[in-house]
């Protein structure tokens, strides 16, 4: 995430950015709404996108992984190529090309096409999110700055919890493209919305891509970030399948919506619920408990697909469970990764948000491969990929201990 920096040296000082109130940030968190929206309700519109396109549902999942995969690549470069244009400008062209990405990808006659409207889509996502923390941080009194970067990004959370379920009702009542277009003309409003109240903000510092990647020569750092992109692919490699995987439980296709929204009421509740656990027992035990009720979970909707129904209120048990583990990473996560590298604190945080969608495209990779053997293999792959992360935790604190780093 960049930050805004005050020069160094003599001259004149940089002006005071003017304050606002934290109700600013609500057109920020907008945006990050749309953001989130864009980034996971593909999910529940691939058999429909896939029939549509004549493609099978694998291929359509591609569509995903691609777009998670160009976040995560672009964030970094983007960020570099980025820091001397004014705030302001920069999130209104990020949210403009966010929309033109979606819009590309509602027109899209073949699955080139989408392919490339969602690579779009993916750039502007990654220019827009980092930077509107940043401003919204920058816009408030120091007092208020955690509280402004929690509104900021809880519209990605939100999105999981309502924008999701929400584009894809609309996909179910009008069809995939409209849901696309929903949030292409989302982004579209708050790109007019933050022209309009945003004030003029500088750009920062250029920092050479060298120097940003420096933190990924510490070898705690390096202990860390993998285990972001682990357990994001274990809890991936159904999510992006939801229909078919949630039917092979015996769910309807409305019932999917709401199975997805059980889930985002998860990941918001695991996201606070690591927040403050974290602060009391440490980032580890919360990431113990966070893969170990992943492995419950998956491992559970696995062998409920085998028998191919299950009841209703306990799977969407096992999905809130599955939800909440999912997000209760980030939190614990990002603490870590501050206690290894606290002096590029802006900067590891940034990497493990590219760590987060490289895991969800990698996620969704291994569950497109894993489609045709069958549901129970991939909740399956999901379980395992869960403990697979406890190792790799365990790992990394071995080598955190031997490095003498201070990250737990």
């Amino acid at each position: 995430m960049s930050h805004l920096r005050a020069h160094a040296g003599p001259g004149p000082a940089a002006p005071t950015p003017p304050r606002r109130g934290l109700r600013f940030t609500l057109i920020l968190a907008a945006g990050t709404f749309a953001v989130g929206t864009d980034a996971f309700v593909v999910a529940g519109l691939l058999p429909d996108l896939a029939a549509d396109l004549r493609v099978s549902t694998a291929a359509a999942g591609r569509s995903v992984t691609v777009f998670a995969i160009s976040y995560a690549l672009l964030a970094p470069v983007l960020s570099t190529l980025t820091a001397r244009l004014p705030r302001r400008t920069l999130l209104v062209a990020a949210l403009l090309v966010l929309a033109a990405g979606n819009l590309v990808s509602a027109a899209a006659g073949t699955l080139p096409v989408l392919i490339v409207g969602r690579i779009a889509a993916a750039a502007g996502a990654a220019a827009y999110t980092p930077n509107a923390g940043a401003a919204g941080a920058s816009l408030v009194s120091p007092a208020l700055r955690g509280r402004a970067l929690a509104v900021v990004i809880g519209g990605l959370t939100a999105a999981t919890a309502l924008g999701v379920p929400l584009g894809g009702l609309t996909g179910r009542w009008l069809g995939w493209r409209a849901a696309l277009t929903a949030v292409a003309l989302l982004a579209l409003v708050v790109a007019v919305a933050v022209r309009l109240a945003m004030p003029a903000l500088p750009g920062g510092p250029a920092v050479p891509l060298r120097a940003r990647s420096a933190a990924l020569r510490r070898p705690a750092v390096l202990a860390v970030l993998p285990l972001t992109v682990i357990g994001m692919a274990a809890c991936y490699t159904v999510y992006a399948f939801a229909v078919p995987t949630l039917g092979a439980l015996g769910v309807d296709a409305y019932q999917v919506n709401l199975m997805l929204l059980l889930y985002g009421v998860g990941a918001v509740a695991g996201n606070v619920a690591s927040g403050y656990a974290t602060d009391r027992w440490g980032p580890v035990p919360v990431l113990v408990v966070g893969y170990a009720t992943m492995a419950v979970a998956l491992g559970g909707l696995g062998a409920l697909s085998i028998a191919g129904r299950a009841p209703t209120p306990l799977v969407g048990l096992l999905v809130v469970a599955w939800g909440a583990a999912s997000w209760c990473q980030t939190p614990a996560q990002q603490h870590r990764l501050i206690a290894a590298a606290p002096q590029q604190a802006p900067l590891v945080v940034s990497l493990n948000s590219s760590a987060i969608y490289l895991g969800i495209g990698l996620g969704t990779t291994a569950g497109g491969a894993a489609l045709a053997t069958g549901v129970p293999t991939m909740y399956a792959l999901g379980a395992v990929g869960a403990l697979v992360a406890l190792l790799v935790l365990q790992f990394g604190r071995h080598v955190i201990r031997r490095t003498g780093a201070a990250s737990p």
